[in-house]
């Protein structure tokens, strides 16, 4: 199994967790977003890749892209530990949890939005960082009330299991630690984030602790 993956990007986090939180062991591929106008977008790359995006899984010749779809895809072939739960309910509650910041924080403050800001709109550094600010903010504040008005909130944010929106959430808060976003007001979400940290998977997963950290 080989994982392409750049240690900054929070979609390439989020798989290393649900990998290393399956006990799966892989090769990891560096692919760096930024180095000569950004290795994705090599012909190599997008051969496995079509969109210019990381990560992508190289499971025994199958290639998968998008982040959700590979934990999806390793829940399914690889179902033990479990990263959602077992009644239909619970695993709605997780996949929205973890869609609220994938689909919600994450497109609205990822590598090319930001660029595009920046190279083509020419919004300046402090308006960038402004924009970035809001939108993580916001959205967390939305996760927030998601795990604080439902009592199947444990100690991670489904229960006494890290899960699937645990693994989503880590890395954004990474993102939003990175640029000094507010996140005094969700204790809730900080909380979970702590508890997540204090374990190997999440822990070892972390950005500066990869081959291609710089």
């Amino acid at each position: 199994m080989r994982l392409f993956s750049y240690f900054r990007s929070s979609a390439s986090f989020r798989v290393r967790i649900a990998l290393k939180l399956k006990g799966l062991d892989y090769d990891y591929v560096p692919v760096h977003l930024v180095r000569g106008g950004g290795e994705q977008f090599a012909p190599e790359y997008r051969a496995l890749s079509p969109a210019g995006l990381v990560p992508a899984l190289d499971d025994d010749g199958a290639i998968l892209t998008q982040s959700l779809a590979i934990i999806e895809y390793l829940e399914e072939k690889y179902p033990l530990p479990a990263l959602l739960p077992a009644d239909a309910n619970g695993r709605a509650r997780v996949r929205a949890l973890a869609l609220s910041i994938a689909c919600e924080i994450h497109p609205l403050n990822n590598l090319r939005v930001l660029g595009y800001l920046s190279k083509t709109l020419g919004v300046s550094e402090d308006q960038k960082n402004a924009w970035y600010r809001h939108w993580v903010e916001l959205g967390l504040t939305a996760v927030e009330d998601q795990l604080t008005t439902d009592p199947r909130t444990g100690t991670y944010c489904h229960g006494e299991t890290p899960g699937m929106a645990d693994v989503l959430l880590v890395p954004q808060i990474f993102n939003a630690q990175r640029f000094n976003c507010r996140l005094d007001h969700v204790p809730t979400v900080m909380r979970m984030h702590e508890a997540c940290l204090k374990l190997p998977a999440f822990a070892d997963s972390a950005p500066l602790l990869q081959p291609d950290a710089e």
